[in-house]
């Protein structure tokens, strides 16, 4: 493994990060992330079931390797809104390394559905992309009909980027003496080659053949087959044991055609909630809504969807505009 020359490959794993690398006789490019305390955290502060905390971090350590990609400060979002038990899940990354989640599920029918495709249902995963108020915002739709993240996240870059594109997510829950500590790994490998036609990959289904009609399937480039085949032995202890490092794991799949590791970037859990944000939000209400938000207290309480940090308002604060409105 080498950065700007060969070195002994880094035995430190780095919980909280994501490791840019490069497979150039592949002429293939990736990222691996680690989540442990962030994930944990964002986890613990809403106490989700395990099935339900399990899809959450997927779609965390997803967005991770989505939106560290960013070479501009702004926002990558990653959402779901289904029919399934888990109706929505909402990941927010602020660039370069600040990051907060949720999910909203329903407790009952969560009973009878088992597995990630059943917890989602039918319904559309969006990426979307904010760089700031001069620039316009980008977002890709992907449907969601019974397939998990991982694949979700293929078809996504099949359709939408064009981009050969290798996707693994792993989640894990240790039960310690404190209770669960919650850990997810995922490595993401991209195909960009120089050559623009190597790149090419098969057409999606016209849909509206002939029947009988058969596509010619088209034949994949082998520096890709080859990247795929060893991204594709990766065990899912692999990408979430604390004792094993980025680097360690990238040396394990391309020693032998030679890996570049760039310098690791962080991340951690952070909320943009903050009571002068709230208090703004509330002041967009009309009188009578506001009235109606007062509880038995004579407060207006409200819990953040993303950290549940609750906040009580004197419903008078909130009648004259502060110096920001």
């Amino acid at each position: 493994m080498n950065e700007s020359a060969a070195r002994f490959v880094s035995d430190n794993g780095e919980d909280d990060s994501v490791l840019p690398f490069a497979v150039e006789p592949l002429d293939v490019r990736g990222r691996v992330a680690r989540l442990g305390p962030s994930l944990d955290h964002i986890l613990s502060q809403h106490r989700y079931p395990a099935p339900v905390a399990r899809l959450l971090g997927e779609a965390v350590v997803l967005t991770v390797l989505l939106g560290s990609s960013l070479k501009i400060e702004g926002r990558f979002q990653l959402q779901t809104r289904s029919e399934g038990a888990v109706d929505m899940l909402v990941v927010d990354f602020d660039a370069p390394d600040r990051l907060r989640a949720f999910a909203r599920y329903d407790a009952q029918r969560l009973e009878f559905a088992e597995r990630g495709t059943e917890l989602l249902g039918k319904g559309h995963l969006a990426f979307t992309i904010d760089q700031g108020n001069d620039m316009s915002r980008y977002q890709g739709v992907v449907a969601l009909e019974g397939q998990g993240l991982e694949e979700a996240a293929h078809q996504y870059f099949r359709q939408s980027e064009q981009i050969p594109t290798f996707v693994r997510l792993a989640v894990a829950e240790n039960i310690t003496g404190g209770g669960a500590v919650w850990r997810a790994g995922g490595i993401m490998l991209q195909f960009l080659p120089s050559s623009p036609e190597r790149q090419r990959q098969a057409d999606l289904h016209p849909g509206d053949a002939p029947e009988g009609h058969e596509t010619e399937p088209l034949a994949e480039d082998d520096a890709w087959s080859e990247a795929k085949i060893l991204a594709g032995t990766i065990e899912d202890h692999e990408l979430v044991d604390p004792t094993l490092s980025s680097e360690r794991l990238l040396y394990r799949l391309f020693h032998e055609r030679g890996v570049k590791v760039f310098a690791p970037q962080t991340v951690h859990d952070a909320c943009r909630c903050s009571r002068d944000g709230i208090a703004r939000m509330l002041r967009n209400f009309t009188p009578q809504e506001r009235q109606d938000m007062i509880g038995d207290n004579g407060k207006i309480g409200v819990t953040c969807e993303f950290c549940s940090t609750f906040r009580e308002f004197e419903p008078e604060e909130l009648e004259t505009p502060s110096p920001e409105d």
